[in-house]
Parts: C-alpha cells; structure tokens; sequence
C-alpha cells in the first residue's frame, strides 16, 4: 500500500489505499519511515504523495482504537522527512487530516490540488497531535492560526492554507508530480553535500 518509485535523484513515495481514504496502518506508516531512511542516502529530492482524491484522513479507524493514534511511529516518520538532507515535498493530491498532517508539517515544500482540504480534530477526538506538529504548524502559520485548527477544529481549504503559508501553491491534479519535480530540479542538478548545505543554513 506504500508504492516507491526512483526517477532518477527523485523518489517518489505514494500512498496507495484509495478505497480507504488512504488511511494508514502501523505497517503502512512503517513502510513510509523506511522509505524515506533509505532515501536520505541515495536520493536528493522526495516527493510524499497519495492516489486517488485523499492525500490521508490519517490513523486507519481500527487501528487507532488499538493505539495507533499515539504511536511512537508517527513521530520516527516526520524525522525522518525533517533530517533527509534534501529537498522533501509534499505533493497533496487531495484533503489531508489528522495524524498525516505531520508528514506534510515535516517537508520542506508543500504543493496542493484546489479541491485539497487540511483538518486536525485532535479536540474532538480526545487525541493529544504528535509532539512535532504544534510547533511546525506554528511556525508555517503562527499561533492563532495553529489554534483555529488545532483548538477551534476548523476545517481549512486551499486557498486559504494557501494565505495562512499552510501550503506553498496550489497545482492542477494533472500537473501535481510534474510540479513536484521540477520544483527539485536545481537541488537535483547541484551536488548533495551542496544541497544540504544551503538547507543547514535555512534551518
């Protein structure tokens, strides 16, 4: 259900379980985090996307009755996209919610479809988010805004995420991967040990 596809210096990680709103189980969040470990030492860019209209509603239902909503793997996961020392995009073929918003919190870029919606309903839910979320998101969209979704448990659309710096631009579907990648197109072209050296300086 996690599909890898090297093009080149770009690899490209999809989550493939439309029928299920792209939900992800404990394997599947497994598969992700080995996936981009390995990239970290053998590709320059990654670019994290989903099949079909949902990037992820987040923790499969099932599964987080059983404990997954607070599983030490989400956060193994967004380290692994926050150290890869190249440029990591999230390339969102549809809504994002819940405990995957980490994912896209973690990644340099984050490039959207207009139809994409962003929700975290961790106050409904009687979830804490993962301990790297909050301060990703505020630091994306500052405290308020961090607070309408994580407190007020507003629902976001594109456009707006888009003004909140939520996302960095909104892409038609067809184009999604095609943008993705040409947006690595420089970091691919320069050296790895370049690239992560302007992101070090980025912080």
């Amino acid at each position: 259900m996690i599909e890898l596809r090297k093009d080149d210096a770009i690899w490209i990680i999809k989550i493939n379980r439309p029928d299920k709103a792209n939900s992800l189980t404990r394997g599947m969040l497994e598969d992700l985090a080995v996936s981009v470990e390995t990239a970290a030492g053998q590709a320059q860019a990654i670019v994290l996307t989903g099949e079909g209209k949902v990037f992820s509603a987040g923790a499969d239902l099932e599964a987080a009755k059983a404990g997954l909503a607070t599983d030490p793997i989400w956060e193994r996961l967004s380290k692994a996209i926050a150290d890869f020392p190249g440029l990591s995009i999230a390339a969102l073929n549809g809504t994002l919610a819940g405990g995957a918003t980490g994912m896209a919190l973690a990644c340099d870029l984050r490039i959207c479809v207009p139809t994409a919606k962003f929700f975290y309903p961790v106050m409904k839910l009687g979830f804490l988010p993962q301990p790297s979320d909050p301060p990703r998101l505020s630091a994306l969209v500052g405290p308020a805004r961090a607070k309408m979704i994580l407190m007020a448990g507003q629902k976001i659309e594109a456009k707006e995420a888009l003004q909140w710096g939520l996302i960095d631009r909104i892409v038609e579907a067809d184009d999604l991967i095609d943008a993705a990648k040409s947006l690595a197109d420089d970091v691919v072209a320069a050296t790895p040990a370049h690239a992560a050296r302007i992101k070090a300086m980025l912080g």
